[in-house]
């Protein structure tokens, strides 16, 4: 395995900040890696297109971005702990790789009209830059932002929900120019990956990592501490032990099949909802909704994730849970009846299924520390491979099976509808059973020779027991204080409220 010193200009080394920089020139750094592959939320655009000309059904055409959600899931797994080592300029290099190839592999495939090159490039191969686009600046981000860690992580993936809003229409644009054909629909496809390589390139050359230490300036760690914020630290293998990730999991993976379902079916479901009404849906209007709802998709990742600073992340998830099913069940029963209406809990559950997402690296940040935050959010992104294939699939597959029983309009979309509504509520109850974690599940002090031995295998100068502690507290928002004071603390939260 390639290390740091042999990484070259992409190494961690390399991209660490001089004296004087400025922590705002990260954001869009990171937001150039995440409206790029924020793409795939725009996938439904090019659905009725893939249906037509290789004559496919609505779940067949839904399987590349299933995989690429699935792969996502994955890479952003298996390469946490390579994007927390090498850092974020290496794994936005990856990702620029990975996407834009992947793009480039659908475009052979769709001007030959291989499916399964579509479904290879678009969703294996593309879905691992997603995956290791989507973890590359969060960590980083949270480094440079430690006394607004919601905010930070709303900006880090802010970008990814409104890919959409520029791909969306863009998308439409160029298959009007180019034709719905396998050779437009190529030709499309080839424009994306080389545009987009382009601009993730600019993300690659502008990010930069804060040096050990780094606090900004007239910022102190608060003394006081939110009864589901711990001080202590946790890896990532005894992470994965505990019933609060699991519990966190299955909150994260019922929020994302519930949007995502939405999301992956939007343009031919509101063409659907309003096709015998007396205000049908255009094919371009469509494509304008698929592009509001990335906005809305967008703007809650930050507004809401900035809400969880102030109200806690526990609450914040009650809200995206429990006011999400009511928007739910309101379409269900009244959204054909009003198109406003249908429009309005659409963008609502946008923005909770937005604000989910970069909500949940504060809340692992709040339950386990920073100690291995970036490797932890990998794994926990599993359950967003799941969601990825439950939510299409249970959207797509019952819209397929009332069709052939020769319903129409809402009457597709019904029973998927209710089946969310469900979902929701399971995630509720999984959010309610989350505490504090255990102190047995908490990391040692390190030792002095332990605390020299990992900032030489880092490639950074050692550093005592003394100086790493201040360090951790400043990254994690918390007060300077022994581990011991810590884990009672935290022994002692599991009776407290939910922040």
């Amino acid at each position: 395995m390639l290390t740091n010193d042999r990484l070259g200009p992409l190494s961690r080394s390399r991209t660490l900040a001089p004296p004087g920089w400025s922590r705002w020139l990260v954001p869009p750094a990171a937001l150039s890696v995440h409206l790029s592959i924020g793409q795939a939320y725009a996938w439904s655009v090019f659905k009725p297109p893939l249906e037509s000309s290789m004559d496919l059904s609505g779940t067949a055409s839904a399987l590349p971005f299933q995989l690429g959600i699935v792969m996502l899931g994955l890479s952003a797994a298996f390469g946490g702990t390579l994007v927390e080592r090498n850092g974020p300029r290496w794994a936005m290099f990856v990702s620029l790789v990975c996407f834009s190839s992947g793009f480039l592999v659908a475009a052979l495939g769709a001007a030959t009209s291989q499916y399964w090159l579509v479904v290879l490039g678009y969703g294996f191969i593309g879905g691992i830059g997603l995956g290791i686009g989507y973890i590359s600046p969060v960590s980083t981000l949270m480094k440079w932002f430690p006394d607004r860690p919601g905010m930070a992580t709303g900006i880090a993936i802010m970008g990814f929900g409104g890919g959409a809003l520029i791909a969306s229409p863009w998308s439409s644009k160029l298959m009007e120019h180019f034709g719905t054909d396998n050779g437009g629909i190529a030709a499309t496809f080839l424009v994306h990956g080389v545009t987009y390589a382009a601009f993730m390139a600019l993300g690659v050359l502008l990010v930069r990592v804060p040096p050990e230490g780094w606090r900004p300036a007239g910022w102190e760690p608060p003394q006081e501490q939110g009864h589901m914020i711990s001080t202590a630290d946790v890896s990532a293998r005894n992470a994965i032990r505990t019933p609060q990730f699991w519990f966190l999991w299955v909150v994260l993976c019922m929020n994302v099949t519930a949007g995502i379902g939405i999301l992956e079916k939007a343009a031919p479901m509101i063409g659907d909802y309003f096709k015998d009404t007396d205000t049908p849906v255009s094919a371009t209007a469509a494509a304008g909704f698929v592009a509001l709802l990335s906005a809305a998709n967008m703007a809650g990742r930050l507004l809401w994730s900035s809400t969880s600073d102030l109200i806690g992340r526990k609450n914040m998830y009650r809200v995206y849970l429990g006011v999400g099913a009511l928007m739910y069940l309101a379409i269900s029963q009244l959204g054909d009846s009003s198109k406003p209406l249908f429009v309005v809990c659409a963008l609502v559950i946008l923005s909770f299924y937005g604000g989910g997402f970069s909500t949940v690296p504060a809340y692992l940040k709040d339950l386990f520390g920073t100690y291995q935050v970036g490797a932890i959010h990998g794994r926990l992104l599993t359950a967003w491979s799941v969601a990825g294939v439950l939510g299409p699939y249970i959207v797509n597959k019952v819209a397929d099976h009332q069709e052939e029983a020769g319903k129409t309009g809402p009457g597709l979309y019904s029973l998927s509808l209710t089946i969310m509504i469900v979902l929701l509520v399971v995630g509720f109850v999984a959010n309610e059973l989350i505490r504090p974690v255990h102190p047995r599940f908490h990391e040692p002090a390190p030792t002095a020779a332990e605390s020299g031995d990992a900032a030489a295998e880092s490639g950074a100068a050692p550093e005592s027991k003394v100086a790493a502690e201040p360090k951790v507290a400043a990254e994690s928002g918390a007060a300077s204080e022994p581990k011991a004071a810590a884990e009672p603390e935290a022994a002692s939260a599991e009776k407290g409220g939910d922040r």
